[in-house]
């Protein structure tokens, strides 16, 4: 893999970290505004934990398709079985 193209692709993890923080701030945020809200009106049944919980699920796999460790060519190369004696 060239400079050029190593660069582009931490480039594009760069972005995807950025958009990963970024909806994790949301999450906290909005969900923090649905307990408030819970909590000054009724505060009976805890509602917010649907929203929470569903949103929490996308923001998990959010997270797993962020963080995960990228494909290398020793990834590439075992795959292909080249690797192997």
């Amino acid at each position: 893999m060239d400079h050029e193209a190593r660069r582009a692709a931490a480039i594009e993890r760069l972005e995807a970290k950025r958009e990963f923080w970024t909806h994790l701030i949301t999450y906290l945020v909005v969900n923090t505004f649905l307990v408030v809200v819970w909590a000054v009106t009724t505060g009976g049944y805890f509602w917010p934990v649907w929203p929470i919980a569903g949103w929490g699920v996308g923001l998990a796999v959010h997270a797993w398709d962020t963080f995960r460790r990228p494909i290398t060519e020793e990834d590439i190369t075992r795959e292909m079985g080249e690797g192997s004696p």
